[in-house]
C-alpha cells in the first residue's frame, strides 16, 4: 500500500563517479513528511557520497535532487551549494560533533546565522526562538554553559537544535548514537519520534540494526553504489536486513564458555597522570589467557589512558603493572610489541596505517626487523609482498593488490589489514580499541570471528568498546570506566544493556545501577 505522506525529498537517478569508481549508480529515493527513513549499506556502499550530494558538498554527474517548498511543490535543489541546502530546510547531524567547545550552547546554535559585519550580537531574539524550538521538540540544554562542560548527550542536543534553529524540515543523522549510553539513545529516539510527529523528515544512518528496527518507518539499502532494495521496517528483521546489505547470509559470532589460563596482564592500583582524556585513577585489572575482558564506557572517560598504558605509550604515575608474570620496568611500544602485545588502535586511519605506504608495507610494518623481512639491513621485498598477498587472501582485504596505497582502502578493509598484521604475529595479548566502530555488519562479523578465534587459541584480549551488544556478545568479563576510574570486572552473562548504561552514566556498581 503506498505511503500517503507527501514527499518532501526526491532523489532521481543520482549518479556520481570518481574516475573508474561509480560511487552512486542511478539511485532513486523518496522521503515523506514525518517519515524516519533508515539508509543502510556496507562501508563504501555509497551512503556518504549520496548525503554529500544532498547537502551540496558534491555535485552529481547525473540526476536531480528535488525538495518540497513551503507550498509542498517539489523543485530542483541548486547543486553543489550547502547554502542552498540549508535554505531549503536540510540539516545534518554528523557522527563526530562539529561544535566549538569554548563557546556556549547558545553561541554554537546561532554561529553562522548572523552577519560577520554586525558590531554587536542580539541574543534576545535568538534565545526566544531557541526556547520555542526546545519547547516544541522536547530538547532541553543549558544555553549558557560552555559546550566543553556538557555531557555527550547534551552536546548532541545542541547539534540537533542547531539544525532546527535554521528551520530544518529534513534532518540527516549520521550514526547519532555512536557515543551515547543506552539511556541517552532511548531519549534521542523519543525526541526523534516527537519531531517526526510534528512533520520533520529524518534520514537515519546507522550500522546498529537493533536501533534501525526500533526507530525507522522504512529502510533503504545500498550495495556497491546502487540501491538494492527497500522494505517497510515492520516487515523486516536483523537477518533480512543483513542479507540485503551484504548479499548473503551473515552468521552470528558466538562465544563458547572456556576456562581461562594464566594471568597475562595485571594492574594493581595503577594511575596515569595526564590530560583529561589520558587520565587513569587507581585502576586494577587482570587479563588471562583465553579470555576477552571488555571495557565499557562513554568516550573520554579514561579509555585512552588505559589503551596507551597497555600499548606502552604511557607509563604509570602510581601503582604496579605486571606483564606475563614479571613487573614492567620498561615502558616502550617496541618493547611491548616484541614481548607479545599487539594492538588494534582506536583511530585506524591515524594510528593504524600509514596512508601513503602500500598495503604490503603496512602489513609488515611492525616486523621489518625480523629475519624473514630483512637480511644484513636490507629489506626482502619479495617476502614482504608474499606476506601481503597471503593477508589479502586470508582476511579478504578488498583492494587491487599489495601495491595499493592504504589510504585508498575503505574503513572495513583497513581494519582487516590491521587484523592481519596483528593476529598473524601470534601475539599473547591483544588490545582491541573500538575494533568495529563505523563498520558495516559484514565487517563487524569478521572482526568478531577473528577475535573469538584468537581467544580460543589462548590469546588474552582487552576489548574497549562503546557498543554494548558487542561487549556482551564477545566478553567473558566486563568492567566499566567512568571519570578515569575502572569498576570491578563482572561476568558478562550477568549483565544487561540497562545496567551497563546506568554504570556508564556514573552509577559505580551493579547494585546501585539495578
Amino acid at each position: 500500500m503506498p505511503d500517503p505522506r507527501p514527499i518532501v525529498l526526491r532523489l532521481q537517478n543520482i549518479t556520481k563517479r570518481f574516475g573508474a569508481l561509480t560511487a552512486n549508480d542511478a539511485i532513486d529515493l523518496d522521503l515523506g513528511r514525518g517519515e524516519i527513513l533508515a539508509l543502510l549499506g556496507e562501508n563504501g556502499a555509497g551512503k556518504t557520497t549520496l548525503m554529500n550530494i544532498l547537502f551540496g558538498h558534491y555535485v552529481a554527474d547525473e540526476g536531480t535532487v528535488m525538495v518540497a517548498g513551503d507550498d509542498g511543490v517539489l523543485a530542483p535543489l541548486e547543486p553543489g551549494s550547502p547554502g542552498a541546502a540549508l535554505a531549503a530546510g536540510i540539516g545534518m547531524v554528523h557522527q563526530h560533533f562539529t561544535l566549538a567547545e569554548n563557546l556556549t550552547g547558545l553561541e554554537n546554535i546561532v554561529l553562522g546565522t548572523e552577519s560577520i559585519f554586525r558590531l554587536s550580537r542580539r541574543t534576545g531574539p535568538a534565545r526566544r526562538k531557541i526556547g520555542k524550538v526546545m519547547a516544541d521538540s522536547g530538547l532541553t540544554v543549558d544555553l549558557d554553559v560552555p559546550v566543553s562542560r556538557l555531557t555527550v548527550g547534551e552536546r548532541q542536543r545542541v547539534e540537533i537544535l542547531k539544525a532546527l534553529y535554521r528551520d530544518a524540515r529534513i534532518l540527516v543523522m549520521d550514526e547519532p548514537t555512536a557515543v551515547l549510553t543506552p539511556q541517552e539513545s532511548d531519549s534521542l529516539f523519543v525526541t526523534m519520534r516527537a519531531l517526526a510527529a510534528r512533520g520533520l523528515a529524518v534520514v537515519f544512518i546507522s550500522h546498529k540494526l537493533g536501533e534501525v528496527l526500533a526507530i525507522s518507518d522504512r529502510i533503504a539499502v545500498l550495495r556497491g553504489g546502487a540501491k538494492v532494495g527497500e522494505m517497510v521496517t515492520a516487515d523486516a528483521n536483523r537477518r533480512s536486513i543483513a542479507e540485503m546489505m551484504v548479499g548473503r547470509e551473515v552468521p552470528a559470532s558466538r562465544r563458547v564458555a572456556r576456562e581461562p589460563g594464566a594471568v597475562l596482564l595485571e594492574l594493581a592500583g595503577v594511575s596515569v597522570a595526564g590530560a583529561h582524556r589520558r587520565t587513569l585513577v587507581d585502576a586494577s585489572l587482570a587479563v588471562r589467557e583465553g579470555e576477552i575482558v571488555g571495557i565499557a564506557g562513554v568516550s573520554g572517560n579514561g579509555q585512552a589512558a588505559l589503551a596507551a598504558l597497555v600499548a606502552g605509550l604511557e607509563r604509570p604515575s602510581g601503582g604496579a603493572m605486571h606483564l606475563f608474570g614479571a613487573p614492567v620496568t620498561r615502558h616502550d611500544p617496541g618493547h611491548f610489541a616484541r614481548a607479545g602485545i599487539a594492538r588494534i588502535p582506536e583511530d585506524r586511519h591515524h594510528d593504524g596505517v600509514v596512508g601513503a605506504m602500500t598495503v604490503a608495507e603496512n602489513v609488515a610494518l611492525e616486523e621489518l626487523r625480523q629475519p624473514g623481512f630483512q637480511r644484513a639491513g636490507f629489506l626482502r621485498f619479495g617476502a614482504i609482498r608474499a606476506r601481503a598477498e597471503a593477508a589479502i587472501r586470508d582476511y579478504d582485504v578488498r583492494c587491487p593488490g599489495p601495491d595499493t596505497a592504504a589510504r585508498l582502502l575503505s574503513g572495513g578493509n583497513i581494519q582487516k589489514l590491521i587484523l592481519a598484521r596483528v593476529l598473524d604475529r601470534q601475539p599473547r595479548l591483544v588490545l582491541a580499541n573500538q575494533p568495529t566502530r563505523g563498520l558495516d555488519i559484514g565487517a563487524q562479523t569478521e572482526v568478531h570471528r577473528r577475535l573469538l578465534a584468537a581467544r580460543e587459541a589462548g590469546v588474552g584480549v582487552i576489548l574497549i568498546s562503546e557498543d554494548l551488544d558487542e561487549l556482551t556478545a564477545l566478553s567473558d568479563r566486563i568492567a566499566v570506566m567512568t571519570g578515569g576510574r575502572l569498576s570491578e570486572t563482572m561476568a558478562a552473562d550477568t549483565l544487561d544493556r540497562g545496567t551497563l548504561g546506568l554504570m556508564m552514566a556514573g552509577h559505580r556498581d551493579e547494585e546501585e545501577a539495578a
